[in-house]
This record gives structure tokens, C-alpha cells and sequence, in this order.
């Protein structure tokens, strides 16, 4: 049969084929030709560009014929008419090669049951199809719309499934016009629901009056996207607008490096660079976006930065509430210090060293603190001493961190419930806000929150805006890993500024001593190289020369080598930490490889195709946005545990917690068999492995591998080459960020 290796070729693909450029045209003077006919099947959709390759049972042809054009959305059952010509390819036959594609609603029952049972409308699979159109014939669009009290009286439809298929009919009907709108304006249709979701109906007259919005309400959507929308209809290149939106664009671009604002020359040039207009034009659309509030104007230390107004206000609480707490004193009861030091030691059998000891003595003293060292250094037995006795004073202690791992872990090591940051605060989905703030505060005496070094200005301003005035605060984290994904080193400013007292631990005590990833990691702090191990050891560095080499020996790791000799699962246990996400060591490619390694294609059951990536039940993903309906955050780690093609949703497990996404959500999850560095922040896995090579040479740090390292609990392997090794460990230049905060804290 014709098409069959042609869907072999396209299959588990998210993105052009190949063979889109392989079509060998046999060129004719002839004018186009028609065809069209029922489409029977959708071989390939890609929704980035609107690609298709579709099987029609067409007009004057006994055989399906393959189908091949470009059209904004598209569904079996649906009719199709093409203009265009035929053409033969060299190793896939016939097909007809459209240059004009329009696919329409069907009105035949073969149709309109191949239609509804494709699973565009939630809420109808192909056994709801078959009975529907049994019952309604070709009326069933109709009896939809306007009469759905109807659909309850087939078979196995109920009030709640008929209001579904009811609101997925009436949503499809917009999302198709917003579709159409968007494609004929060269932009990928794949964000049409969430479009429809934010705007509702008036989406294409909300984008029409001001395109430049989709890039900022929209996830997935940039700047250079609505830029193109913006041309099409008919906003010149040296429009106000056009400028406002490109200046704000770069300030956010700089929040997602980790800046809090930009200096103003820098931020006009770049601004210059990306609109290509005048720099005029740029002052003047500055001057309006800074008279209206949109963005501020601030001096710190002499330099004038521009700032977001969030993270200006940010930055001016956190000061304020940091000072203000660094100079009040404890609110504990009375507390025999000695006393309570031998009573600790005795209830845990653990003694003291004397850098705990007085660590303790200065933690218990002061309102606000910071315990910060490395592994192994008695930060966990510190923390511990800490709250063993003030729990024995009755002070109420409340435990967090950034991330779900490190929450589960502070539970682990010190019997006390952990939560989340965004679960302590408890997200408000309707105002994406928090809960608790200084009107609404928590119920605690003393706030310890581990992993600070991964929490960014917004979350700390938060945090802060909910202690209680008499609570007093612990920030545990290690200052030598990477800084937050988000804007802001605010852990780093809070040690420099000198306001707050710090306790900074570095004795590697013995127990942590015996292991190499500890003393890797401390010898990687220290500028220094890892030492060769034996082959007990639970820190490894393979040595290999060329990409190539490292990805084989990678995957060979990773599928059997690990799991096999130490009994782990191999998608569960063992992560892969990569520097950067392109390049043939990118968590891009290394995720294709891993997925295709460790969970291939199963017979007949489902895959999801979606914003690049192919989905598989069993896959391992990572969040990649915090979603405050379903409570799921930027960083967390779950496994798909079901796909649903008919109600277009699949389910993933994040720790106990079943999270259904419908498909058009997909783009807030990657695969995570592979994933940064950066995003490993705040968890620790069971096995961690790092390519390491000089392809990844812009990334190469001494924090970043440091970091890398520190996530291994059991096994840590490094493959790659020695000198991109030595060339992170001897880079310790730490990127500067653009913030406030420390200046704010000293003034």
C-alpha cells in the first residue's frame, strides 16, 4: 500500500518531516487539478506550521488517496477539496500535492460519526459517535447546538457528559475561527484553546485591536510572534505600541535570565536591536510606559535601572521586613542554653560539634537567620538541634521548601510535615494569589525554609508578607549552588549586605566524609579536579572524546548498566542532568534518545503528539510553568499514567497526586528523562548522571556542575571530557544580575 511507509516515516514525529522536501513533481503545463472527497484518516498534523498528510476516499478513485497540504486544523470525517497537482515520489507513489487545502464539516452519516468519534469533541469517542448518529442522523449538529437536552435520551448520556459535549461543541466552533485567523496569519495554530480560554469569544477582535497581548498573557507565545500577527494587521513598524510592547519585551526577557530590572542605555539598546526603528521612537514609547506606571524608573548606587513595578515592590518589602527582623528581638521563651545543648544531645545521641554549638547558640538568639555551607557540613543536625528544642518550649515551627523533593526530604530528616512554598501559602486560582499575607498571616512562631538559594524575589517577598510580626525566620540553603531560576540572588544579597546574622558551616564531619560525592563536590567548590575512585565508589567520571561517544555511553548507562547492577528503575531512580538544552548533548535530543531507550511504542496503545513532543504512558515529564488550578509548579517531576484519546486528556502522577491535563495543555510539560541542571534546583535523586563536553562551553561553570553534583544522593557519573571538566571547575565567574536588593538592604 502507498501510504503505509510514508506514516511509518512521519510517525512520533512533533515536527516537519524529511519527507516534505522529498516530493520529486513532475512538472506538467497542465493548470491545477481538484480533488476531494471524505477525509478517512489523519496520518500527520502538525499544529506548529499546519502540515497534513491525510488519507481521502475521494471522487473517481477506488483506492484512499494521500492527501498532502498545510490547513489550520483538521479531523477525520471532515470533507475535504484541494487544488493542486499530482506528483510521484520516489519511494512512497502517488500522491496529490495540494497548493490550496479546505476542509469543511461533513454531511454524509459516514461523515459525521468518523467526525464526532475522532475525539475533537470532548465528551464523544467513537462508541458515543455511532449511537448519536444512529439515533439523530445527519441532524446531530443541530440537535448539539440547539436542542443537547436530547443527547440524554441515548444510551449512557447523562446531564454532566451532555453539558461536556455541549461546551466542547460550542468551543470548537470559536477555536476553529481562531485557528483560521491565526494561520492565515502565519502564526502556529497549537495555542488556539488556551486563546480561546483567555479571551473566550472575542479572542480574534481582542488580538485584532492589540496583538502584542498574546505575549504576555499567553504561555508560549513570544514577542517576534505577535510581532508578525501585529504586521499582518496592519500595525506599522514605528508605532507606539509596536515600541511599548518591544521595550517591555526585552525587561522580560532579562527577568527570565534572573535580572530584576536593566540599566536604562542597555535596555533602549536592546529594545533598538529588536524592533529595528529609531531610538526616538524608543525614548518616546519609554517615557509614556514610565508615565504610566507601566514600568519604573529607579536609582540604585548611582546606576539607573528600569524595573517591572512587581519587582521593585518585591525588592522594597523583602529590605524592609529583612531589617526590620534582623533588629527585633526573639520572641521564644526563656531558654538555659547549656541545658537545653546537653538535653539535645542526649534525646538524639548525637554530640555537638563546636561549630554547631554555636551556630545554635546564635540561631536561637536571633529573629532572622541564615545557615548556609555545603554537603556533609551538619546543616540537617543543625536544623534538627534547632527545632527539637523550641518544639520542647511549645514554639510553633513551620517547615518549607521550594520544591516538592525538598519538601519530602526536610520531612524525612526531621519528622516534621514539609510543605511546598506554594502549598504553605496556598494559591488563590481565581486571583493568582496567595492566601496567607500580612492580612491573612500563618500560624506559626518560627518559619524555616530550606533550599533558599532557589527562592527568587517574588516568592521571598510572599513568604515575608506572611510571617506574623512575632515569627521568627531561618533560611537554610547553599550559597555556592546556582542562584534562582527566577529574578533576584537573594540569599547571595541577604549574606553580603552584613543586616542579617549568618552562620556559615564548613566542616565536612565524618559520616559525609566517606562518601566521594561529597568530597567531589567540596574539591569542585575549591577549584579543584575530582580524585580517581575505585569502583565501590558512588562518585564516577568516565572519560570520552567525541559527542558521539558520550551520548552511546550515556544511554547504555541509563538503560542497563545502573539499573542492573545497583536494582533501580531506570525512568524512576536514575536522572540525567544536562548544562544546556540544545546540541546533541541537550536535554532536547537526549530526551528523544532516552524515551526511545528506556519506553518505546507499545503495540496499539496511545500517543499524544503535542508542541514537540510525543507522549507515552509511563513517560517521566517535568512541569515547566506553575499552574495554580491544578497546583502543580514550575520544577515538579511526575509520570504519565494514562492517555485518553476520545476525551483528548491524559493523567499524570506527581507524587500521590493524579493531575489531569487535556491535550491542549501539553505545552506546560516536557519529557524529563533528561532536564537542566538549573531545573534540578531544590531535589535530589537516587542516581544523577552529567555529560560534560565543550560543545557545552558557554555553560561551563564551577556552580553549575557543583550543583549537578550535590543532586546526587547514591550514584553520581560524569561522562565526557576531562577538559571541559577543568574548563567548569576553574570558571567560578558568576554572571552578573541586575537587582536592587543588596543596595536596598545597606541603605
Amino acid at each position: 500500500m502507498v501510504g503505509a511507509p510514508f506514516e511509518a516515516a512521519l510517525a512520533g514525529t512533533g515536527t516537519r518531516s524529511h519527507h516534505e522536501g522529498d516530493l520529486q513533481v513532475q512538472q506538467t503545463t497542465s493548470p491545477p487539478d481538484s480533488l476531494s472527497g471524505l477525509i478517512e484518516r489523519v496520518t500527520f498534523f502538525n499544529e506548529e506550521n499546519g502540515y497534513a498528510v491525510l488519507k481521502i476516499k475521494a471522487k473517481g478513485h477506488r483506492d484512499l488517496v494521500t492527501l498532502v497540504g498545510s490547513v489550520p486544523s483538521v479531523n477525520p470525517g471532515e470533507w475535504a477539496t484541494a487544488q493542486g497537482r499530482w506528483v510521484r515520489d520516489r519511494e512512497f507513489g502517488l500522491q496529490f500535492k495540494a497548493d490550496v487545502l479546505n476542509c469543511t464539516p461533513p454531511t454524509t452519516r459516514e461523515g459525521i460519526e468518523k467526525y464526532l468519534g475522532s475525539g475533537m469533541v470532548k465528551g464523544i469517542g467513537p462508541v458515543y459517535a455511532k449511537k448519536l448518529v444512529a439515533k439523530f442522523h445527519e441532524s446531530i449538529f443541530d440537535i448539539i447546538e440547539n436542542s443537547s437536552a436530547r443527547l440524554e435520551t441515548v444510551d449512557g448520556i447523562g446531564p454532566k457528559r451532555r453539558h461536556l459535549i455541549k461546551e466542547a461543541w460550542a468551543g470548537q466552533k470559536v477555536i476553529r475561527d481562531i485557528m483560521v485567523f491565526l494561520h492565515s496569519h502565519g502564526v502556529s495554530t497549537s495555542r488556539a484553546v488556551r486563546i480561546y480560554k483567555t479571551y473566550g469569544e472575542g479572542a480574534v477582535e481582542a488580538v485584532r485591536a492589540d496583538p502584542y497581548r498574546l505575549a504576555r498573557d499567553i504561555h508560549g507565545i513570544g514577542f517576534k510572534s505577535a510581532d508578525q500577527i501585529a504586521g499582518k494587521v496592519g500595525i506599522p513598524l514605528d508605532s507606539l505600541l509596536r515600541a511599548t510592547a518591544g521595550l517591555n519585551h526585552v525587561l522580560l526577557e532579562a527577568t527570565g535570565q534572573g535580572h530584576c530590572a536593566l540599566p536604562i542605555e542597555g535596555m533602549k539598546e536592546e529594545a533598538v536591536k529588536l524592533l529595528l526603528v529609531e531610538e526616538p521612537i524608543v525614548d518616546e514609547a519609554l517615557t509614556r510606559t514610565l508615565a504610566a506606571g507601566d514600568l519604573v524608573l529607579d536609582e540604585i548606587g548611582g546606576e539607573s535601572l528600569i524595573f517591572l513595578p512587581p519587582l521593585k515592590r518585591a525588592e522594597e518589602l523583602v529590605a524592609g521586613r529583612i531589617k526590620h527582623l534582623a533588629s527585633a528581638p526573639v520572641a521564644y521563651p526563656p531558654i538555659d542554653f547549656e541545658k537545653a545543648v546537653d538535653w539535645c544531645e542526649k534525646k538524639t545521641g548525637k554530640s555537638l560539634a563546636p561549630s554547631q554549638r554555636a551556630a545554635l547558640q546564635q540561631a536561637l538568639g536571633s529573629r532572622v537567620l541564615v545557615v548556609t555551607g555545603g554537603p556533609g557540613v551538619g546543616k540537617t543536625t543543625l536544623v534538627n538541634a534547632i527545632l527539637l528544642i523550641l518544639s520542647a518550649k511549645k514554639v510553633r515551627c513551620t517547615l518549607c521548601a521550594p520544591t516538592g523533593r525538598a519538601a519530602k526530604r526536610l520531612s524525612e530528616t526531621t519528622g516534621m510535615e514539609a510543605r511546598t512554598i506554594h502549598r504553605l501559602l496556598e494559591v488563590n486560582p481565581a486571583t493568582r494569589s496567595f492566601k496567607h499575607n500580612e492580612n491573612n498571616p500563618l500560624d506559626c512562631d518560627l518559619l524555616v525554609v530550606d533550599e533558599s538559594s532557589m527562592v527568587d524575589i517574588s516568592l521571598m517577598s510572599s513568604l515575608l508578607r506572611a510571617l506574623p510580626s512575632r515569627a521568627s525566620l531561618i533560611l537554610v540553603g547553599d550559597v555556592d549552588q546556582l542562584p534562582s531560576v527566577g529574578p533576584g540572588m537573594v540569599l547571595k544579597s541577604l549574606i553580603e549586605s552584613g543586616v542579617v546574622p549568618v552562620v556559615r558551616l564548613t566542616e565536612v564531619f565524618r559520616q559525609a566524609a566517606g562518601s566521594r560525592i561529597i568530597q567531589t563536590a567540596h574539591r569542585i567548590n575549591q577549584g579543584l579536579l575530582p580524585e580517581p575512585g575505585d569502583r565501590d565508589s558512588d562518585f564516577h567520571f568516565i572519560e570520552r572524546e567525541t559527542p558521539e561517544e558520550i551520548s552511546r555511553i550515556l544511554i547504555d548507562m541509563v538503560k542497563g548498566r545502573i539499573p542492573n547492577k545497583f536494582h533501580l528503575d531506570a525512568i524512576r531512580d536514575v536522572q540525567v542532568l544536562c548544562p544546556m538544552n540544545r546540541g546533541s548533548l541537550g536535554i532536547r535530543e537526549l530526551n528523544a534518545q532516552l524515551q526511545a531507550a528506556l519506553n518505546p511504542v507499545r503495540g496499539e496503545e496511545p500517543t499524544v503528539e503535542k508542541f514537540g513532543w510525543q507522549f507515552r504512558a509511563r513517560d517521566k515529564v517535568i512541569q515547566t510553568q506553575n499552574n495554580y488550578d491544578k497546583e502543580v509548579f514550575n520544577g515538579d517531576i511526575g509520570q504519565i499514567t494514562r492517555i485518553d484519546p476520545g476525551e483528548r486528556e491524559l493523567e499524570i502522577r506527581f507524587d500521590q497526586r493524579l493531575i489531569t491535563y487535556e491535550f491542549g495543555e501539553l505545552d506546560e510539560v516536557s519529557l524529563a528523562y533528561a532536564i537542566t541542571i538549573h531545573k534540578s534546583q531544590g531535589s535530589e535523586f537516587p542516581v544523577v548522571v552529567i555529560p560534560v563536553a565543550m560543545q557545552q562551553y558557554l555553560l561551563l561553570q564551577r556552580n553549575l556542575v557543583y550543583t549537578g553534583v550535590t543532586r546526587g544522593k547514591s550514584l553520581v557519573v560524569l561522562i565526557g571530557q576531562r577538559k571541559a571538566l577543568g574548563t567548569a571547575v576553574r570558571n567560578n565567574k558568576i554572571e552578573r544580575r541586575w537587582s536592587g536588593l543588596l543596595w536596598r538592604l545597606q541603605g
